[in-house]
Formats: C-alpha cells, structure tokens, sequence
C-alpha cells in the first residue's frame, strides 16, 4: 500500500496486493475496516471512498497522524482481506435483489463471448452473488464484482449516446446498473424499475459499497 497525499485534508490508499489477494478483495478489507474503525472513534474522516484499487480519506483533520495509523494497521488488514477471502465474506448488511427483465439487445454478444446460449448467461447471473465495490461513473451507479474473471467482456467499440435508466449492463469484470439515462458503451443484458438514487433519500445512493446483490428475473 502507497499512502498519497491530497490537498490539505485528504490522503488516498493506493492497494496493491501480496501474494495473490485481489486488488478488489484488499479495498473491500480496508473500507470496511475504516467504516468501522470510524464508528468505534478510532478514525476521523468526512470521507471514505474505495475505488477499483485505491481508497480516499477525506476531511481528516490530520493526515499526517492518520498516515502512522494506516501503516500501522496494515498487516491486520491484509490478513483480514486473505481470511475474508477464503471465507466467501466479502459482503455487508442485508441482500438486496434487483428485479431484472433480461431482454438486453446485447445478450447474444455476451452469451457468443461466453461460449454459451442467452439462457445460460440468465442462469449465470442469477445465480452470481455480486458484491457492490464501488460506485462511480454517475451518482448510485455501482460496480458490481461476482462474475469469474474469465468472463470478464471488453466495452464496445462505439458508445451508445444514450442507455436507458435502469439498464443493467456488463463491461470488464464488473456489472452494472444505470442510475439515469446516459451515454454508455457497456454491454445491455436487460433492465429493472429499481430506483438506484434519490438525492432526498438517506443515504441517496440505494447500493452503497459491500452491498450484497442478487439478480432475479422479474
């Protein structure tokens, strides 16, 4: 792990991971680990914000403490994150399950980069257990980690000008959802009336980080 400094108030995680632990499994150790340790008042930050493979703390009130801290509890962590691991833990708090109409117009690109028929990729996805890692892109839009590696689908060539709101979508290894209409250049396997974000609700995003999700066909 590289601590950076950013600004004045601020320092991101840059997680690299030892002997084999995903990157996407070490960020998940560290984030829950600061959630927590921020509960119990062994952290200040306004901010925790994981990210593919770092982690941002932000509104600390000294960085530089906070740094001493964070190598301190490093170890602890990484041993979490390969105990998480074998495990299967990798999840926080209650499932929620996304009600999926699966009628995406590029379920028979996934299904050809898979190397099986449309109601295999179904099956797959809904039996996946996803995990959000992160949101990003758009306001509520989470990356959702599950799928094998090997599945992992390259983005398409051209973007779409505009995907739906709702779109259900997979892209990498990492599978989505639209919280608004948007440009978007991942793969549309199918569609929920979810509502991912509410700026009047609390909190706004409706699949915040460690959030459990399954995909069921509605």
């Amino acid at each position: 792990m590289r601590i950076r400094p950013v600004g004045a108030h601020a320092l991101l995680l840059d997680c690299t991971s030892p002997d084999g632990v995903p990157e996407a499994d070490l960020v998940d150790a560290w984030r829950a680990e600061l959630w927590r340790r921020r509960e119990q008042g062994d952290l200040a930050a306004v901010e925790i914000v994981p990210a593919a493979s770092t982690v941002l703390l932000d509104g600390l009130p000294d960085p530089a403490v906070t740094a001493e801290r964070l190598i301190r509890w490093e170890p602890a962590i990484v041993i979490a994150a390969t105990a998480r691991r074998g495990r299967g833990e990798h999840n926080d708090g209650t499932e929620t399950v996304v009600p999926v109409d699966f009628d995406g117009p590029d379920l028979p690109a996934v299904a050809e980069h898979w190397g099986v028929d449309v109601p295999a990729v179904l099956s797959r996805l809904t039996r996946t257990r996803f995990r959000v890692a992160f949101c990003g892109f758009a306001p509520g839009f989470p990356y959702l980690t599950g799928l094998p590696a090997e599945l992992a689908l390259p983005r398409l060539a051209t973007p779409r000008p505009r995907v739906p709101t709702g779109s259900v979508a997979l892209a990498g290894p990492y599978a989505g959802i639209y919280p608004g209409a948007s440009p978007g250049g991942w793969l549309l396997v199918g569609r929920t009336d979810l509502v991912l974000f509410d700026v009047h609700a609390d909190p706004p995003a409706r699949l915040g980080p460690g959030t459990p999700v399954r995909m069921a066909a509605a």
